[in-house]
């Protein structure tokens, strides 16, 4: 798939992108639940067992949060497969890339104005992108 890489050290960039994105995405969902307990908009009682009861844009956040934990989870997998059959070229390198671009532009979506006109879109171009790396890896599996 390209040009290899020896290492797969251009996939680790991308991989290292999508870690640091998720802990941005926590620090903003922490802000946001802070926020709503200083200003007394939910109890701690009320969030024992749910965070329901926090506002929206906590909420927002909260499930952008655990979005990080679906598709990615697969992106991780592809990258670690890629770096093992050698599939580390210029293209694999800049699917990983067109993935994380496409996770950032979803979390900004997701945590601001929540469209899902502009949100679904962007999420099934990282599916599909994600859909190229998998060929990718088994195209220099075989």
């Amino acid at each position: 798939m390209g040009l290899m890489n020896p290492g797969g050290l251009s996939l680790i960039w991308p991989l290292l992108a999508q870690v640091a994105l998720t802990l941005v995405v926590l620090f903003v969902m922490g802000f946001f639940r802070r926020r709503a307990l200083a200003r007394r908009e939910v109890r701690l009682g009320e969030i024992a067992l749910s965070g329901e009861a926090f506002p929206a844009r906590a909420r927002q956040a909260a499930n952008n949060f655990s979005n990080q934990f679906e598709t990615p989870v697969l992106f991780y997998v592809l990258v670690i497969a890629a770096i093992h059959v050698g599939a580390t070229g210029p293209v694999m390198t800049g699917l990983a890339w067109a993935f994380v671009a496409s996770r950032i532009a979803h979390s900004f979506i997701h945590i601001g104005s929540n469209d899902l006109r502009l949100r679904a879109p962007i999420f099934t171009l990282g599916v599909l992108v994600l859909v190229l790396m998998l060929v990718g890896v088994l195209i220099a599996a075989l």
